[in-house]
């Protein structure tokens, strides 16, 4: 309305008269719909065409779609291609041939409605970056278990403990027995237990790395190892299963987030590969371990023809006099010698710029040993250029040998 109180037209007021015929507010001139529209004088001007209304869209809007930019292409134009960068990863093989197994799952493996928690992804994949050390961990499940629809037997496990450049980084790798039931349980919990302990003592492990105490740090891992293999134990005893059917083999990585500590400490028990790539050359740094040392027959069995020896005479007289004393301990025990425990691995080493630290499971340790194509794939890959991102790296982790099908498990860290 304009200041003398006379109704005023805004453009967008024009789509009433071209809904309507008219003003809106001249609603007895509007012309009657029975008649017919007169045609215009060949002098009177030509009207302007009317704005659309606002549910209508523009005549140069109407071409293309208002959420997609950009006309389709027509017939016979090519789509548009990719821009050019880094190859799609691909699961490769090296060696002699193709393994027998597909690269890429086929079986899920069987599940109970009341058990869905003991499930276990097919792959796992992590990575992080502190100070001067880049870190990368994978897990994936072997080709023969993705055939036959198994469970992944290993376990990985990162965690951070703490803040600043006190925190602790921990990579724990367990890998459970070929054939015992239940072996992906008893490695997951291992795995947990271990860290556990060592997320209890983070701070005191911190201190002892950054201040270079090996002695206080092999004496405290192998502690808290025992313990967590104790633990293990008892949960065989109440699963009623030997302790042997339920054990994994457990290899832990220790580094702090300190970038002028490059201390890397590695502890575990069971088979597996500590390997480090310098120079481009592989280095097979697993800690020796002092064999074990053969059964005591003494121990195992009794003396030769003890067995034989009647408890008394053939008149009845007893050949030792019993006064109802508390005999000493016999010269051997009764049953078979149980065998030793696995011996504790600890190695604490300090890394260089351009070094790349690999601490491997039995299923990755086994043909990175055995094919030594496999590591010279890996070396020519990781040896040189900034390290590989996570979806590089468990393409690099998944190179297939023909022979080697069990679950691979790894962590490696790249030194700035």
């Amino acid at each position: 309305m304009s200041p003398q109180g006379e109704p005023t037209h805004a453009p967008d007021d024009d789509w009433w008269d071209k809904l309507y015929g008219g003003d809106p507010d001249q609603s007895g001139d509007r012309a009657d719909p029975a008649e017919p529209p007169s045609a215009p004088s060949a002098g009177s001007p030509r009207p302007e065409p009317r704005p659309p209304a606002p549910w209508e869209e523009a005549a140069h809007e109407r071409r293309t779609p208002r959420t997609f930019p950009g006309a389709p292409p027509g017939p016979g134009v090519p789509p548009p291609q990719a821009p050019a960068g880094v190859p799609r990863p691909r699961t490769a093989h090296v060696g002699d041939g193709p393994p027998t197994y597909d690269p890429e799952p086929t079986a899920l493996p069987a599940a109970h409605p009341d058990e869905l928690d003991q499930l276990t992804a097919d792959t796992v994949l992590d990575g992080a970056r502190y100070g001067p050390c880049t870190l990368r961990a994978a897990s994936v499940r072997g080709d023969s278990a993705r055939y036959r629809g198994e469970q992944r037997r290993d376990a990985l496990l990162t965690a951070r403990f703490g803040t600043g450049e006190g925190a602790l980084l921990l990579v724990a790798v367990a890998t459970g027995g070929r054939t015992a039931t239940g072996a992906h349980r008893a490695a997951a919990d291992v795995s947990r237990w271990i860290a556990e302990a060592v997320g209890r003592s983070h701070a005191r492990l911190s201190e002892d790395i950054r201040s270079g105490r090996r002695r206080d740090l092999k004496s405290g891992l192998h502690r808290l190892t025992d313990r967590s293999y104790g633990r293990l134990r008892g949960r065989a005893a109440d699963l009623g299963v030997p302790a042997e059917a339920y054990t994994a083999g457990l290899r832990c990585l220790l580094l702090t987030a300190d970038p002028a500590c490059r201390t890397r400490v590695f502890f575990g028990v069971g088979d597996g590969g500590l390997f480090r790539l310098r120079d481009g050359f592989w280095q097979d740094i697993e800690p020796p371990v002092p064999p074990l040392p053969p059964p005591d027959k003494d121990r195992a069995t009794p003396p030769p023809g003890a067995a034989d020896v009647p408890a008394e005479t053939a008149e009845g007289e007893r050949l030792t006099l019993d006064l109802g004393l508390t005999p000493p301990p016999a010269g051997y025990l009764p049953g078979p010698v149980q065998p030793p425990p696995e011996p504790f691995r600890f190695r604490a080493s300090v890394a260089r710029p351009g070094d790349v630290l690999l601490l491997a499971g039995r299923g990755l340790a086994e043909p990175v040993r055995g094919e030594p194509a496999l590591a010279d794939e890996l070396a020519a890959r990781w040896g040189t250029g900034a390290p590989p991102g996570l979806a590089a790296f468990l393409a690099d982790t998944q190179l297939r040998v023909k022979g080697y099908a069990d679950d691979r498990t790894c962590a490696a860290v790249w030194e700035a």
